[in-house]
């Protein structure tokens, strides 16, 4: 096959995969499900909150293809478990339901949500996150387990500042 040929068979495939995709909030008894991806990718399972509060799930019919959630603290959040299923990585998912969680922190007046990642820091850059120093998150987040235990201390915590904050 012609190379130009395989882009556009690689273009109408994303583009089918996308139209059949739902992104959809997560509901309680999906958490063995959404704890099943999480291992898939090596992601933290151990702290998920119950009933799964702010998480949006990505599916292709009954298929979970994704995860994402937003844990709040009070006026920051905690941008976490964001997973693709390897099979189903480079189509955007991630980035549909990071995008939609950050509307929905700007909506809910949050000023800054955070994040901590051991790998993934560059693909967050995107999305307006910067690394800082871990003395400078706010302690709502330093006492979350993912902060002060979960994650190494080597971990890359990240933040954005959202739109409606001013300076």
């Amino acid at each position: 096959m012609e190379p130009a040929a395989s882009l556009v068979l690689d273009a109408a495939n994303q583009t089918r995969n996308m139209m059949t995709l739902q992104i959809e909030n997560a509901r309680p008894e999906e958490k063995e499900l959404v704890i099943s991806l999480l291992n898939e990718v090596d992601l933290l399972t151990e702290d998920l909150p119950e009933g799964l509060p702010n998480f949006l799930l990505a599916k292709e019919g009954n298929e979970l293809v994704g995860v994402a959630g937003l844990e709040l603290f009070g006026s920051v959040g905690l941008l976490r478990s964001v997973a693709v299923n390897p099979a189903h990585q480079g189509q955007g998912i991630a980035g549909r339901m990071v995008e939609q969680l950050l509307v929905g922190a700007d909506e809910q007046d949050l000023q800054a949500v955070y994040l901590i990642t051991t790998t993934a820091d560059h693909y967050f850059d995107r999305y307006g996150f910067t690394a800082v120093e871990r003395q400078q998150v706010p302690e709502a987040i330093q006492r979350t387990r993912q902060f002060s235990g979960l994650c190494p201390s080597s971990a890359v915590v990240m933040k954005r500042n959202l739109k409606h904050q001013t300076a």
